[in-house]
């Protein structure tokens, strides 16, 4: 690779760092596989920039590799060892508190991965339902009933969760 594309390559990297991390947690709800996420994808992203960077929407193409990333080692849970324990990083949105954002990511966890990860792009990443479709490689009537149903459970499971309290 050339020294202008790498150039190119890192400060592309540099800038998207934070929203690929917070992308990956949302998936999978563990910091440090979210950063294996992160950097599998980037490795695959880096062997294809030449013709990667070209690409009109390039962080729709960054965002599939982020997820199929994701599926694959969703799909291969023999390749992962089981966390110990579960120590949260970053920090808190004001709106949210600590035991609403812990709440939230218990009830997104709960969700079958396809699901979670149509609401993730859908609702967190903003991105529609043919770019959703386009990220996940299904059709966009796929991308709706994931879609739909997951809201759906999320909806049922918060209401539970509520009426517990």
């Amino acid at each position: 690779m050339k020294r202008s594309d790498e150039a190119e390559y890192r400060d592309y990297v540099t800038t998207r760092m934070d929203p690929l991390r917070r992308t990956a947690y949302l998936l999978c709800r563990d910091w440090h596989l979210a950063d294996d996420l992160v950097s599998i994808s980037i490795t695959k992203l880096y062997r294809h920039w030449p013709r990667a960077k070209g690409m009109e929407h390039l962080d729709a193409y960054v965002r599939r590799i982020l997820f199929r990333t994701w599926l694959d080692e969703k799909e291969r849970p023999w390749r992962r060892e089981e966390p110990a324990e579960d120590v949260p990083e970053g920090t808190t949105t004001p709106a949210m508190g600590v035991e609403d954002r812990d709440g939230l990511l218990d009830l997104l966890a709960a969700l079958p991965p396809r699901q979670r990860a149509t609401v993730v792009l859908r609702v967190y990443c903003d991105l529609s339902v043919e770019a959703t479709a386009e990220v996940l490689g299904c059709s966009t009537g796929t991308v709706k009933s994931h879609t739909a149903r997951g809201l759906d459970a999320l909806r049922a499971r918060a209401a539970g969760a509520r009426a517990a309290d």
